[in-house]
């Protein structure tokens, strides 16, 4: 992007100010959300997860969000279906209770690596070798939050266009992932045929995985990491459609093509279009799974049909990006005309730059919390050689903090010992 377009943009708005207004209430009601459900089993290894009723406790009393999933499976069903049942309630055990609404909102990208890396170590320890895919969408109001593994998508139409929120965590097309990949101690190639010749896309050897990211796979090498991609958006105040779809989908369609195929129809109609649409331009090659999901404000009931427009320079960008530690106190009312916020992105794979710096320590009990299972440690422990809590700051009592077991996973996950695969060869 040119210097002249960064210079072009309006004042970035803290996410503190955003929510401001929702809390003020300027004429914007609470959204509706309306979802669809469609899939076509190949291998019956796809599962999904809607919530539309979780409650979070903020300020003495109860407040609503959805949650939708996609748990594209492989090897097996074990790894889908286990993260499916504790996903959420690791994610939801990482979030510090008492929090205001825009404190749970800033907590939750950590809690999502957190619960992911949480599940991940739980269903290893079952000695089962099935992995999958994840794309988890936390809906709170007119705030999307997306984590997701692999290369199940979700995409989000609004009147300002298509946004991609995921990553595709596949080797053969993600450059990043397979340096990190190769960095940590793996091999990425081809599969190698009779003669010589290589076939096939991009794997992970040991294991011959394609993708870099996900949740399982016991028998691969662990620089195949749990840690997610997070991105977290608000929506203008005309709402938005999400579209969050298995590889069944994306390998059939372009992002564009799927809201396309839909755009103006209720959600029910649009994700069997959306199924139906990839299974007419691929056939049935693997499960193919589709959730559409809108979200409504009253004034605007159902989503219109989007007349595309060639985009002038001033317009090609959609997401106005700021970081975490916003200093601009400028504001403006970008999501009343129609665009969408970008309030946080992040998709290292280190957990070091992923969980914070916050130790969690109990100042009446003693106990540091691990930044991950949330086992409670006493702090006295904490500048022991042989120390059942482990610090990754130099620093005492600053975090995060990990227990023996996740530390352990971080030091595979970075290359920093042999994997269960090579010490057994």
């Amino acid at each position: 992007m040119s210097r002249t377009e960064v210079k072009t943009r309006p004042p970035l708005v803290p996410l503190g100010t955003l929510l401001g207004r929702e809390l003020r209430n300027e004429g914007v009601d609470k959204p509706a959300i309306k979802y669809g459900q469609a899939a076509m089993s190949k291998k019956g290894e796809d599962y999904f997860l809607i919530e539309l009723k979780c409650e979070r406790n903020i300020e003495n009393s109860s407040k609503p969000f959805s949650v939708f999933g996609i748990f594209d499976g492989h090897n097996g069903i074990s790894a889908a279906v286990y993260t499916k049942e504790n996903l959420l309630n690791n994610v939801l055990t990482a979030i510090p209770q008492g929090l205001s609404r825009e404190e749970w909102l800033q907590a939750l990208p950590q809690a999502l690596v957190a619960g992911f890396v949480k599940t991940d170590i739980e269903f290893q320890q079952k000695g089962e070798t099935s992995g999958t895919t994840v794309t988890f969408v936390v809906i709170d109001e007119l705030t999307v939050t997306v984590a997701s593994v692999g290369d199940s998508r979700c995409i989000l139409d609004a009147q300002c266009g298509v946004v991609v929120l995921t990553v595709d965590h596949r080797l053969e097309e993600n450059v990043e992932e397979r340096e990190r990949v190769t960095a940590s101690g793996g091999e990425v190639g081809r599969l190698n045929v009779f003669g010589g010749n290589e076939v096939g896309p991009l794997r992970c050897w040991p294991g011959g995985l394609c993708l870099s990211r996900s949740i399982g796979d016991t028998d691969v090498g662990e620089f195949i990491v749990p840690v997610p991609h997070v991105k977290q958006v608000k929506l203008p105040n005309a709402g938005g459609r999400l579209i969050i779809a298995s590889d069944g989908i994306w390998d059939a369609l372009s992002s564009d093509m799927a809201a396309q195929a839909c755009r103006g129809l209720p959600a029910e109609l649009s994700a069997k279009l959306v199924v139906k649409e990839a299974l007419r331009s691929r056939g049935l090659k693997d499960d193919t799974t589709c959730l559409v999901v809108d979200i409504l404000s009253y004034d605007h009931p159902v989503l219109p049909p989007v007349v595309r427009k060639r985009q002038s320079p001033l317009t090609s960008f959609i997401l106005r990006k700021k970081s975490q530690n916003l200093t601009n106190k400028g504001t403006s009312n970008l999501s009343a005309v129609g665009v969408v916020e970008e309030l946080f992105e992040e998709g290292s794979a280190m957990l070091a730059e992923r969980l914070g710096k916050d130790s969690h320590l109990d100042p009446n009990s003693g106990l540091a919390k691990c930044a991950i299972c949330q086992v409670d440690q006493p702090s006295s422990d904490c500048n022991s050689d042989n120390s059942e809590t482990i610090f990754l700051s130099a620093k005492p009592l600053e975090g995060p903090i990990l227990c023996t077991n996740c530390l352990k996973k971080k030091d595979a996950m970075e290359g920093k010992r042999a994997t269960t695969s090579t010490q057994a060869a």
